[in-house]
C-alpha cells in the first residue's frame, strides 16, 4: 500500500456543513451530526479518519496473511476516538492538557494459532495510515491563487 496518487478535492455545499469529497472517480459526502450544526448527511471528519485507519489496518493484515499463506478469513476493526487528559495516559510524552486517543479493536476470523494472532497484532501497528498518524506530520497550507 502506498499514499494517495489522487488529489482529493473537498467542496462545501452551501450554507450548512455538508461537503462533497472527490477522490479520483469516487464521490463521498462528509457532514456533522445535527447536534453539531450539520444535517448528518455523511460521516464527520473524525469518522473518515477512523475509517482510513480501520480499512488500512484490515488491508495490511489481509495482505500479510496472504503472503504467509495463513488462514486469515476475515478482519473486523472497531475504532473510537476521544479526547483524554494527558495525565490519564501513563505512556504518553505529553503530560499537560488533552490529547487524542484512538482505541482500535481487531477481530480476526479463521483458524489462526496464538503465534499468528500475536504477529498480526504487531503488523496492525505497521499499516501505513497508523505509521502516518503516529509520525511527525508536516502539513503545508496555502491559499490558491
Amino acid at each position: 500500500m502506498s499514499g494517495t496518487t489522487n488529489t482529493i478535492i473537498v467542496r462545501s455545499m452551501g450554507a450548512g456543513l455538508e461537503h462533497r469529497i472527490e477522490c479520483g472517480v469516487h464521490r463521498m459526502t462528509s457532514d456533522e451530526p445535527v447536534n453539531d450544526g450539520g444535517k448528518d448527511a455523511g460521516p464527520n471528519p473524525y469518522d473518515l479518519l477512523l475509517s482510513a485507519l480501520g480499512s488500512c489496518t484490515s488491508m495490511t493484515l489481509l495482505i500479510y496473511a496472504r503472503r504467509k499463506a495463513w488462514p486469515l478469513e476475515s478482519v473486523t476493526v472497531s475504532l473510537r476516538h476521544a479526547k483524554i487528559y494527558a495525565t490519564d495516559c501513563a505512556h504518553c510524552e505529553t503530560k499537560e492538557g488533552k490529547l487524542d486517543r484512538i482505541e482500535r479493536e481487531i477481530t480476526l476470523g479463521g483458524p489462526l494459532d496464538a503465534e499468528q494472532r500475536t504477529r498480526l497484532l504487531e503488523i496492525a501497528n505497521k499499516c501505513p495510515v497508523h505509521k502516518t498518524l503516529t509520525s511527525e506530520i508536516d502539513i503545508l497550507t496555502r491559499l490558491a491563487s
